[in-house]
């Protein structure tokens, strides 16, 4: 683990620096600079809010690939009857502010702070962040945001106020997103492994961003 300069915009190579619990870094800051250059590069910060900044590229993977979506028959229902209307980049900082404030189990708090909401509206109106957002009778009931690299969409944070307004918001997007090649979803859930995603070598998923990088 490495402790970051604040002066400087620099992370250790992730294919480099071994770490069992995928804990790459220590500090630095949150600015939208500093948190573009690290999903370039395969990082991700997470940690609690009022403590120090951790930065995770963790191995295995958890990720998506687009054409191993699985799509029940109850959520094809769901999804062919209306029950939910999407849109895309409609209200980011609102996704931010109701993933920050949704009840997790497991978790004291939340990594997503004022100022990582601050920095990633940036990012939004950069282009590279993006929200999307699911509906129901005209409230606000599910969605979730990310960071996109290339053709590699970066998932950062989920919320659903009813019940399967995320999953359905993200088999939209899958289906709706023909140019996507991959989805980080970075750290295993019962939930997403439901929709297809599965555990990759660190090694694997920083040869698939590198070559977005590279394209872009």
């Amino acid at each position: 683990m490495v402790r970051l300069d604040p002066k400087e915009i620099s992370f250790p190579d992730p294919e480099l620096l071994e770490s069992p619990s995928g804990l790459m870094a220590i500090g630095g800051d949150v600015l939208p600079d500093r948190l573009w250059f690290a999903y370039q590069n395969g990082l991700f910060p997470w940690f609690n809010e009022g403590e120090e900044i951790l930065w995770w590229c963790p191995d295995p993977r958890f990720v998506l690939f687009p054409n191993e979506l699985k799509v029940s028959k109850s959520m094809k229902k769901i999804l062919r009857d209306g029950v939910f209307t999407f849109t895309e980049n409609k209200c980011f900082r609102q996704v931010m502010e109701e993933c920050k404030s949704v009840f997790r189990k497991g978790q004291d708090g939340t990594w997503i702070s004022t100022q990582l909401i601050d920095s990633f509206v940036v990012l939004h109106k950069n282009g590279v962040a993006k929200s999307f957002e699911v509906w129901q009778n005209g409230e606000l009931v599910g969605g979730f945001y990310g960071v996109q690299v290339g053709n590699v969409f970066c998932g950062e944070s989920m919320f659903s106020k009813v019940s399967n307004a995320s999953k359905a918001g993200f088999i939209n997007f899958v289906t709706n997103h023909p140019e996507i090649e991959l989805i980080d979803c970075q750290i295993h859930t019962e939930h997403l492994e439901s929709l297809g995603a599965e555990l990759i070598p660190k090694k694997k998923y920083l040869e698939i961003l590198k070559k977005q990088n590279n394209e872009s």
